[in-house]
């Protein structure tokens, strides 16, 4: 038995088991619990969205000609990479609106986790750019290929392969780091398991299934890249 087919059985298990849970002794914490995943995939997944968007703009932007662009960008860069997230959203929920600028909870927290993440990425895209083979650019500019069709067609395609693993890492990264949502009030997996075990005082059951969600979502991911990378290198073996 495969590693990938072993973690899905267990992933699958895991959940079997949450859905007998709801009908045992755990229905008294397990919703909430699970609410709070909800909230946490909402914010997790637009984060990820705006994340992603950043990187690739904000890498590609590094390396622009254009001295405002590159400026931009590694101002952007330098700011929300040196700044702590959680500063970051607190600033989003509570200083803005002393600015006029009021966001809901929900806003704060997907703006302030896919800019400071995104910032990391766009060292990751820019890596993955600056990696590509020099030559790849002398063929392009030997087709007379203006420089938006060489980053578009030749680039961007190869760098994509090479960006997949460490966006992947921090995809993962952000999707834990949504454990600081509560500090705008959002009722994420975590403040959720800390409101039951305050109620209930069931601190190992309550910890070892937020645990296991977590480990879920990561895995989710891990698998989602995986699958991701494989099929971004058979295309591009197929181009070649």
């Amino acid at each position: 038995m495969s590693r990938r087919l072993a973690a899905v059985l267990v992933l699958l298990g895991f959940l079997a088991g949450l859905a007998i849970a709801t009908f045992s002794e755990y229905r008294i914490f397990l919703p909430a619990l699970l609410r709070g995943a909800v909230v946490t995939v909402k914010v997790g997944v637009l984060s990820i969205a705006l994340f992603y968007a950043m990187a690739f703009i904000a890498g590609i932007g590094r390396l622009n000609k254009n001295r405002i662009i590159r400026y931009t960008a590694t101002v952007y860069i330098e700011v929300f990479r040196g700044t702590s997230l959680l500063v970051i959203l607190f600033w989003l929920f509570f200083v803005l609106p002393e600015f006029g600028v009021i966001l809901s909870p929900l806003a704060a927290a997907v703006l302030g986790m896919g800019l400071n993440y995104g910032a990391y990425g766009a060292e990751v895209v820019r890596g993955a750019i600056l990696a590509v083979p020099r030559g790849q650019y002398e063929a392009s500019l030997a087709l007379n290929m203006t420089p938006r069709k060489q980053m578009l067609r030749v680039v961007l395609p190869q760098a994509v392969l090479v960006t997949i693993p460490g966006l992947s890492n921090l995809t993962i990264e952000l999707i834990k780091a949504t454990a600081l949502v509560s500090a705008v009030t959002l009722v994420d997996i975590t403040f959720a398991s800390v409101q039951q075990n305050q109620i209930h005082l069931r601190t190992i059951d309550i910890f070892v299934i937020t645990l296991l969600l977590y480990y879920c979502l990561a895995q989710f991911v891990r698998f989602g890249g995986g699958m991701l990378e494989a099929r971004a290198s058979r295309h591009l073996a197929k181009a070649r």
